[in-house]
């Protein structure tokens, strides 16, 4: 039977981070109610009736695409209602919060709809020192040799930091915890740290992405995140960036490839 509402209490994982944009009394001096929960949260929120629909089949080959329209905020309940398309091979997202204000809309599709690309189609490439991280801006990222970002290397160990992971996104789908499959969600925050790992940022959005799976991540594997810039742009005051990332997992397949959109420099912090 098809299930197609999901409640979950947001919770703001974030609060410690180096993006202020989540720490309540800056969020609040740039005209937000308080900090706001993670997008790549958010996504995985979106990412629970596809999985729990499709199970494994999904992660081995489908994709998810979200878009974030609205915050969403810590101690929040907010709803995931699902809608069946294409005679249910995909399915129409949408995210409220307790307002009935749609904060984020997505769609996530039973068959991944481009092929997975090749291994070599983003290189390898050293990141940066992180003393020297320079700040972002549309000079630093032209500086980007091919606009290839340095590469980061994670294991994915289903334990204890899995578990961990798993419990701050209210994620309780056995496929995860029981069958130690690495989370979208999770592959999505790995797309945030390639940014952050290779220019330095003040309070920052991520407004969107859309992830393509081919394979389900096992236990043990190791993962290397390769990222180019895809576009630097100016629209409606503010500056945003766009990746193209790739996930080869034990240097053997791709796993997944993700366009990742974010606002790096929102309009109330441009400088002059």
């Amino acid at each position: 039977m098809f299930v197609d509402r999901y409640e979950v209490v947001a919770y703001n994982t974030a609060t410690a981070s180096a993006n202020k944009i989540h720490d309540d009394a800056v969020a609040r001096d740039l005209g937000f109610r308080g900090g706001l929960v993670p997008g790549v949260d958010v996504f995985a929120y979106l990412a629970h009736l596809p999985a729990r629909n499709w199970g494994r089949e999904w992660l081995d080959g489908g994709a998810i695409s979200a878009r974030f329209e609205s915050p969403v905020y810590d101690g929040e309940t907010v709803e995931v209602i699902g809608e069946p398309l294409d005679d249910g091979d995909a399915i129409d997202l949408t995210l409220f919060d307790p307002r009935g204000v749609g904060c984020a809309v997505g769609v996530a599709l039973r068959e991944a709809p481009d092929p997975a690309p090749a291994l070599d189609a983003i290189p390898p490439a050293p990141l940066p020192e992180p003393d020297g991280l320079r700040l972002a801006s549309p000079e630093v990222f032209a500086s980007f040799a091919g606009g290839v970002l340095g590469t980061l290397d994670y294991g994915f160990h289903a334990g204890e930091a899995a578990g961990e992971y798993l419990a701050d996104v209210r994620e309780t789908l056995p496929l995860y915890w029981s069958g130690g499959l690495a989370h979208p969600g999770w592959l999505l925050r790995m797309a945030n740290w390639a940014l952050t790992c290779n220019v330095r940022l003040g309070p920052w959005i991520h407004v969107g992405s859309q992830l393509q799976l081919y394979g389900a991540i096992e236990d043990g594997a190791r993962i290397s995140v390769r990222s180019r810039l895809a576009g630097v742009t100016e629209r409606g005051g503010h500056g945003f960036v766009d990746l193209d990332v790739v996930y080869v997992v034990d240097g053997e397949r791709v796993a997944a490839a993700c366009h990742h959109t974010a606002i790096y420099e929102p309009r109330a912090l441009r400088r002059g």
